[in-house]
């Protein structure tokens, strides 16, 4: 298990770094709350960003991105919303959702990668 952790560690130090250099102003790293974590969140031209980070070494059980189903984006949804609220940022504050697919050879930045969940 630790292994996997630092594994994962490493993507979101990744993906920091990869968005910060594209102008992402990076707030937050493995924000939790009770309703689950987010890896990073950041602001990108005025617009917070609450960022997914998946990793994977290889494709063969399919990308980083397939990984986030429905459940996963309630999950981040939610804690988002907590976030938001524990921050004071109103419903008219521009945010999204993105998603960071990391795998040896690339880095593959998912804007709006998906919508609010219920």
């Amino acid at each position: 298990m630790e292994q996997k952790r630092q594994i994962g560690k490493r993507g979101e130090e990744l993906g920091a770094h990869y968005v910060k250099e594209r102008g992402v102003n990076i707030i937050e790293k493995n924000y939790s709350c009770p309703f689950g974590e987010i890896d990073l969140i950041g602001i990108d031209r005025g617009t917070y960003v609450f960022f997914e980070v998946k990793y994977r070494r290889t494709k063969s059980f399919g990308g980083p991105e397939e990984a986030i189903d429905i459940r996963k984006q309630r999950k981040i949804s939610k804690t988002a919303d907590y976030y938001r609220m524990k921050h004071g940022l109103s419903e008219r504050k521009g945010f999204r959702f993105d998603v960071l697919a990391i795998t040896e050879e690339k880095i593959t930045w998912h804007k709006n990668a998906f919508e609010y969940r219920r």
